[in-house]
């Protein structure tokens, strides 16, 4: 009897083990904790097709999404930690994090509305990034999971936070499709004239290696034009990219051009630009694609926005242990953030980022996941 009894209870606890650990091998006990006084967890997300995608509700953060390689053999294509306390102890690593209030930069950390003029933290050569140091990519998001495959998060940015004005209630929705998209659907409401421009910062590397480089990646972007930048990556207008190595516009290796001698790579060391896109808030169309030559896997983007910021890892510094250790090198991957332009509130000519009460704020962005 006491054997049947000690077996019962092994089979029982293996089962917890292997229910507690994920395709991508993280384990929800390394996320359930409790930051700034709210709880936190990883939600996971599976499609018909045994793809899956991890979320916590710190900060919104994409942990991780397995999907086939040409083989078939299914792999982790994001980079991240593997448990709670390295995503608080480097909040602004910004893995997976959903950004805002208001994604890319903001000159001076200053914005006229109405008359009246904000302040926000400096945190990026004088300017506001990413919403400031505490930007919602630091916030713990309630979190509720309506199906295996769709989680809604949830956050009230109460007025002056990170110096911007107005109530915002906020509402992103990730669902996991059946056709291997991952699709994140922003929604927000203000009491008050505001800015919102709200997007994702998954760091994406579809080799099959995290610890690589992404320089032989494809990379195509829709766009005939981009927004070039000062020395301390602030738009200075918009320009074309024919007959410079920004024209993205037929699929190229990512490490083809990005250590030329042309101006706009030298300020960035490398891409970190917002291009213009082409399809103009057509989320039906595709705004830009990258391949793996290693896997086939590759990642298409869809979205309702203007622009998209093509990052590519310029300032990782390669000394970042991620998920089970492996360590990310520079320019180790590349981002692809569905986004308004860069400092628009002080630039007049690129599409306005206001937000008034009665309106309702709706941001898509698709990241389907292909094999070639």
């Amino acid at each position: 009897m006491l054997a049947w009894a000690l077996c019962v209870l092994m089979s029982c606890n293996e089962k917890t083990t292997t229910e507690d650990t994920t395709l991508s091998g993280l384990k929800r006990s390394d996320f359930v904790s409790e930051v700034q006084g709210k709880p936190t967890d990883l939600y996971v997300l599976t499609n018909k097709n045994g793809v899956e995608a991890c979320i916590t509700n710190f900060g919104g953060r994409i942990v991780s999404v397995m999907v086939p390689d040409r083989a078939g053999n299914m792999t982790d294509v994001v980079l991240g930690y593997d448990n709670i306390q390295r995503y608080v102890a480097n909040e602004d690593g910004n893995y997976g994090a959903l950004i805002g209030r208001y994604g890319n930069r903001i000159a001076n950390g200053k914005f006229t509305l109405n008359d009246v003029e904000y302040t926000l933290p400096q945190n990026n050569n004088g300017h506001c990034l990413h919403g400031g140091p505490q930007g919602y990519h630091t916030k713990v998001w309630d979190a509720s999971q309506l199906s295996d495959q769709a989680l809604v998060l949830t956050y009230l940015s109460p007025d002056g936070e990170a110096g911007f004005p107005g109530n915002v209630n906020i509402k992103v929705t990730y669902t996991l499709t059946d056709n291997n998209a991952l699709d994140i659907k922003y929604e927000a409401v203000t009491d008050a004239p505001t800015l919102v421009n709200l997007t994702n910062h998954s760091y994406f590397n579809l080799s099959g290696e995290l610890s690589s480089q992404v320089l032989d990646h494809t990379i195509m972007i829709h766009a005939d034009l981009y927004t070039p930048v000062d020395e301390t990556l602030i738009p200075t207008g918009i320009e074309p990219v024919e007959g410079t190595p920004m024209d993205l516009r037929q699929p190229v290796a990512i490490g083809a051009h990005i250590h030329d001698d042309f101006d706009q790579l030298v300020k960035g060391l490398g891409y970190d630009h917002n291009w213009v896109l082409n399809s103009n808030g057509n989320v039906q169309v595709l705004a830009a694609k990258a391949v793996s030559p290693v896997t086939g896997i590759g990642l298409e983007v869809y979205t309702n926005e203007p622009g998209v910021q093509f990052y590519t890892g310029n300032f990782m510094e390669g000394d970042d242990p991620g998920k089970f250790g492996v360590v990310y090198p520079n320019c180790g991957a590349f981002c692809l953030e569905t986004q308004h332009y860069p400092d628009s509130p002080n630039q007049p000519a690129f599409p306005s980022t206001v937000l008034n009460p009665g309106e309702n704020y709706l941001s898509r962005c698709i990241y389907k996941f292909t094999v070639e």
